[in-house]
């Protein structure tokens, strides 16, 4: 059995959904623009150094849902979806994907990046199958905070084999690839037999080097 494992930003994304999201609420005027700008780029610039701590990077974007609903914020996931990621994926991060789907391969997007934000882009590639942050709700409503096992880091390893046991299978059992741009999912690619550096950070180039791993030029 083949497992293929995709992460999202930078990876078949062109961009980070996070920013994305912070650029776009700024846009729509939910979030102010003189306060969270300059935030929002530092904390982009030390998740790609690999720098942020993980519960401070998280806590971070995931508080910009707080207490709204899901119905409250759905128009403007639709809306962020049509006018910020479909323009931002390109026909070979697609194609990509669809000859893992036409394999018949396990596929799973696998991301640092929040639930609510990504499922509708899984959805758009066709992946039935994602890991994510998961933002807490209470009563109905986002608190601003993460609940369970971070999927970052470690955490990526972590929640497959959580997510594989609770699927029925063990991942010793598969034949895995794994496609990742980042420093930060350094443990996911050790993890599978197959690790594929896409446009890799600098950090993550050198180690592909170093290992051998193949390194994929994905134009977006």
């Amino acid at each position: 059995m083949k497992l293929t494992l995709f992460d999202l930003d930078h990876t078949l994304l062109n961009g980070d959904s996070d920013v994305l999201w912070c650029d776009f609420l700024i846009r729509q005027g939910v979030l102010e623009h003189a306060s969270f700008a300059a935030r929002n780029a530092d904390m982009d610039q030390r998740y790609q150094a690999g720098t942020v701590g993980l519960e401070e990077f998280a806590n971070f974007y995931v508080g910009t849902l707080a207490g709204r609903t899901r119905r409250d914020w759905e128009p403007l996931r639709q809306e962020f979806l049509a006018t910020t990621i479909v323009p931002r994926i390109g026909p070979a991060a697609l194609d990509l994907v669809n000859r893992h789907l036409d394999a018949a391969d396990l596929v799973v997007m696998t991301t640092a990046t929040n639930r609510f934000i990504t499922e509708l882009t899984a959805i758009y590639f066709g992946i039935e199958h994602l890991i994510a942050t998961e933002p807490q709700m209470e009563e109905g409503r986002f608190t601003g905070r993460t609940t369970g096992t971070l999927n970052m880091r470690e955490g990526k390893v972590t929640r497959l084999h959580a997510w594989l046991k609770g699927c029925g299978h063990r991942f010793k059992d598969f034949d895995s690839t794994a496609y990742s741009d980042s420093i930060n999912d350094l443990p996911l690619l050790k993890a599978v037999h197959q690790a594929i550096a896409v446009n890799p950070d600098a950090q993550l180039h050198a180690k592909a080097q170093a290992r051998g791993w193949p390194i994929l030029r994905l134009k977006h």
